[in-house]
């Protein structure tokens, strides 16, 4: 049958945004321990609740925390490493209290540190002494909160006995296997750690203190991350000391490379217990590399430093662990939404054993991704990933080009996933092209490309995002007129300065944004305060950059329609850079739309909300570029239109 002729944007798509919102499990954090699989699902359907779940050798799963309980940490904010499997049961903190619990034999939650304001994260198993190692953050005094690596004896009380101290923050206590070396990455403000973390490493004395500290790597220039022990106690890091980050060695008092690719064994520490690498006896490791935002699997003998592709279908890989010949990792493709993956590395056989959608899209509507290079400001190349509409029961009128949609990620410092996105998939099936824009400051291109933007945010993923939109416009591949940009948190930032300095765009939807960067500097949590001091300039010395670069002191630039979507209980970007925004642009008379969600923090995690986000956001488009959906969709108010 031939495809119906319609409007680009109108056609009628089997992917609907309630499947999305229903359907969004995130998966974090798989681990193997004793032949079961363990990791954590957020599911917005039991309203963000994040649940340890099991799945024995048998093939039996079960969910090891029980409802109400929500398995998730507040430590830097972002969170992470907020559960361990023992031989015996499972440690977690729960979200509402923050306290630690243990779930034994019974299944019943235990607490074990005492009601308080300790947060913890990241935990190591001390078998030898009984007691978890782990990241500690202490909120009990006013100012700023304190950072510190801790010992938590499950035993006695949850007693917490300070192991080490002084810095900012700590991150990625690890212990040898024999229990007589500890190693862990620290650093100072105004770093953030793939800035400048440093590696360090101590004996550990019988009654469990830390004798002599070396610092083994890291430092200015250089950020070292995911300190791991090999099954032979020697410690293995990456760092990008020449520029990408490499994998590393530490033996005899010498640091020794094992890689020397262009190409990213780690990512940016936004949350803990981050894993690419793992090993699978003392002389062979098990790696993820990223190139072009695509991973690659692979191993490396650690004698030859030989390193061999493994071949799957997975082009995003992360979390990746390994146990008794088998390899457990969460892994997508453009044409698969993320899983739980496990990998036999004696016949390279997966199983998806969870996967983070039900949904089954046919192949025929998914729209396969292009990596683009394109030029940008001061002769420069600047990267991204076109998605072209795709349906193959419509086709649009002839001589029309399809509207475009800029996604901004967050960060800045992070990347777009090369992986099945069903809200992409949502746009282009609908007839709208996708531009996944991978601005200068974007991980997977080495450090100079992530410098790029130190003391220029604001200004080159502006420029970037700009560029990347005109080079499809240009190339006649998208409608010119019809270019709108869509980001959350950092990458609302962008969205509002494209809007406020530039004259590219005809819309844009802001998701948690950030509007006013000194406000954003004042009133940040600890893990940020200081980050803008290298993304923009020293504050309140260069108080005058902070104002030259908040969209809320230039309103008067901005001149197309905005949408804003906030979390009321949001503290990293709070309600308020928000809602003045939609002040200015109400009294300035521009088309302005503001839906705000409670109970929701940075990110919506309620299925309910995910939702109306995703519709409401396309139909405020669909009336700036005027198109008639073919859902029918709730009206979003927008003033002044």
């Amino acid at each position: 049958m031939a495809p119906a002729i319609a409007p680009f944007g109108s056609w009628k798509s089997p992917l609907s945004a309630r499947m999305i919102a229903e359907g969004a499990t995130r998966l974090f954090e798989p681990m193997l321990l004793d032949g079961a699989a363990w990791w954590v699902e957020m599911r917005p359907k039991e309203g963000g609740r994040y649940v340890v779940v099991r799945r024995d050798a048998g093939g039996r799963m079960q969910d090891v925390v029980p409802a109400p309980f929500n398995a998730r940490t507040r430590v830097h904010e972002y969170g992470g490493g907020a559960c361990l499997p023992v031989a015996d049961g499972v440690f977690f903190v729960h979200f509402a209290d923050q306290r630690l619990y243990r779930i034994d034999g019974t299944g019943a939650p235990k607490p074990v540190t005492p009601d308080g304001r300790l947060r913890y994260a990241d935990f190591v198993w001390d078998a030898q002494r009984s007691r978890l190692i782990a990241v500690e953050e202490d909120h009990r005094a006013k100012g700023e909160c304190v950072n510190r690596l801790a010992a938590v004896y499950p035993n006695d009380g949850g007693r917490s006995v300070t192991l080490a101290e002084g810095r900012d923050f700590y991150s990625s206590p690890r212990l040898s296997p024999d229990g007589s070396q500890f190693a862990w990455l620290e650093w100072n403000h105004p770093d953030m750690p793939w800035d400048a973390a440093g590696l360090h490493v101590a004996t550990v004395r019988a009654d469990g203190s830390l004798g002599k500290r070396v610092r083994v790597a890291g430092g200015p220039k250089e950020s070292c991350a995911q300190p791991e022990w090999s099954p032979d106690g020697v410690l293995h890091f990456v760092s990008d000391r020449t520029d990408w980050w490499n994998l590393y060695r530490y033996r005899s008092g010498r640091v020794e490379q094992l890689t020397d690719l262009e190409a990213e064994f780690t990512h940016p520490q936004w949350v803990f217990r981050m894993s690419f690498y793992d090993f699978d006896g003392p002389r062979r490791i098990v790696c993820a590399y990223a190139k072009d935002a695509v991973r690659t699997l692979a191993t490396l003998d650690t004698r030859t430093l030989r390193l061999t592709t493994i071949e799957t279908p997975y082009t995003a890989v992360g979390y990746l662990r390994v146990s008794g010949g088998r390899a457990i990792f969460v892994g997508g493709a453009p044409d698969r939404p993320s899983a739980v993956v496990t990998l036999d590395l004696a016949t390279g056989r997966t199983e998806e054993l969870r996967r983070a959608s039900a949904i089954d899209l046919d192949r025929a509507y998914i729209s396969a991704p292009e990596s683009v290079e394109f030029p940008t400001t001061g002769g420069l190349t600047a990267h991204g990933v076109y998605y072209p509409p795709r349906n193959p029961d419509f086709a649009a009128p002839e001589g029309e080009k399809p509207p475009l949609m800029v996604m901004v990620h967050g960060g800045p410092i992070s990347v777009n996933s090369c992986e099945l996105l069903m809200g992409v998939q949502y746009y282009t099936s609908r007839g709208i092209a996708v531009f996944d824009v991978n601005y200068g400051g974007s991980t997977s291109y080495g450090r100079k490309y992530r410098e790029r933007l130190y003391g220029r945010w604001g200004v080159v993923d502006v420029d970037d995002a700009c560029s990347g939109a005109k080079f499809l416009a240009e190339a006649g591949r998208v409608d010119g007129k019809r270019l709108g940009i869509t980001g959350g948190s950092a990458g609302g930032y962008t969205v509002l300065s494209c809007l406020a300095f530039r004259k590219v765009f005809a819309a844009g939807a802001s998701h948690f944004g950030v509007s006013d960067c000194e406000a954003l500097a004042k009133d940040s949590h600890k893990f940020e305060s200081h980050d803008l001091d290298r993304l923009i300039a020293p504050y309140p010395a260069r108080r005058d950059v902070y104002v030259e670069r908040s969209p809320i002191h230039h309103v008067d630039g901005l001149s197309c329609p905005v949408i804003f979507f906030q979390g009321l209980e949001d503290k990293i970007v709070p309600p308020d850079q928000a809602e003045r925004m939609v002040a200015a642009l109400r009294k300035k008379g521009l088309p302005v739309a503001y839906v705000a969600f409670a109970g929701e923090q940075h990110g919506f995690r309620k299925s309910e909300n995910i939702l109306r986000a995703i519709e409401d956001e396309f139909y405020f488009f669909s009336r700036i570029f005027r198109f008639t959906p073919a859902d029918a969709l709730e009206p979003v108010p927008i003033e002044n239109l």
